[in-house]
């Protein structure tokens, strides 16, 4: 499955082989980045530079490099894969950065690989800093490790026809390191909700598409469920947070949480059972875009 950038910002893809030497790697699959930018970011020194080809989800033109514009940015990203893996209680996947002086704006992307490792363009996290401050690249980039989960433990445990539970359950993983105290520890749900403005084009109406990732409205309320379980317990495995995500987004979207009760976890339940209503609000929709950033 191809996981792309085509309607969103936040993507991942899976590699079909291990990129062993850059100049020779090929990817069966091609991520399309739709964003266009016009800033232009300088290409960092040949010291840190890791290759100059980097697989078919990039232009042919693009750099691999280790780091970002300035050792600030890069330190920021680093500290932050490691608490988002750290978190999870895993060690990090390779954290690497793409760059394109002469065709910046193909590096609108940020691409989850199969193989364990996490490429995040330049244009991409320039424009998202610039937009959002650091709170909306370290969304993407617990979005992208959300991908990391999947491959790692065989998630999600809901499979559709199209990409929507695995980009749903990506945003609700990023939800839940935004306010996980041991993750950005953000208690304010009005700062998480503030970095989405940056996502104004996430999830598509395509919904009969393999590549659909869930309406805007599923994809908020995707990332509000995850910060809810992160109130309702920190302490979740991956595993345990793909059986309590899908128990409830699911119940939202079919109404089942009417007919049953989550005995698995009886204290997320206890805690969740007061947010469902307004849960089902903000998929339908009954809970607006600008509601949505007020919440508490």
């Amino acid at each position: 499955m191809k996981r792309n950038f085509n309607l969103c910002f936040l993507a991942g893809a899976i590699a079909v082989s291990s990129l062993t030497a850059c100049s020779d790697d090929k990817m069966d699959d091609t991520v399309q980045p739709q964003e266009n930018l016009s800033a232009k970011i300088e290409q960092p020194g040949d010291r840190e530079k890791v290759c100059y080809y980097v697989d078919n989800n990039w232009s042919s033109t693009a750099v691999l490099l280790t780091g970002l514009q300035s050792s600030a940015d890069t330190s920021f990203m680093n500290s932050q894969m490691t608490k988002i893996a750290g978190m999870w209680g895993r060690s990090n996947p390779t954290l690497r950065f793409v760059n394109d002086p002469s065709n910046y704006n193909s590096t609108y992307n940020a691409i989850s690989y199969s193989t364990g490792k996490i490429y995040y363009g330049y244009a991409i996290y320039y424009d998202a800093k610039a937009k959002g401050g650091d709170i909306v690249n370290a969304m993407i980039l617990a979005h992208e490790y959300g991908h990391q989960l999947q491959y790692i433990f065989g998630l999600p445990s809901v499979n559709e026809n199209t990409a929507r539970p695995n980009e749903l359950e990506a945003d609700g993983f990023a939800g839940y390191y935004l306010r996980n105290p041991n993750g950005y520890n953000k208690t304010t749900f009005s700062e998480i909700a503030a970095a989405y403005e940056f996502a104004q084009s996430i999830g598509d109406y395509q919904t009969s598409s393999p590549n659909h990732h869930g309406t805007p409205a599923q994809r908020r309320s995707a990332v509000r469920l995850g910060f809810l379980l992160a109130q309702a317990n920190s302490n979740l495995t991956a595993s345990s947070f793909d059986y309590n995500f899908f128990y409830y987004y699911q119940g939202v979207l079919n109404g089942t949480y009417k007919m049953a009760k989550n005995t698995v976890s009886p204290e997320v339940d206890a805690y969740m059972s007061q947010y469902i209503d307004e849960l089902r609000k903000i998929q339908t929709g009954e809970i607006s875009a600008e509601e949505f950033k007020h919440l508490k």
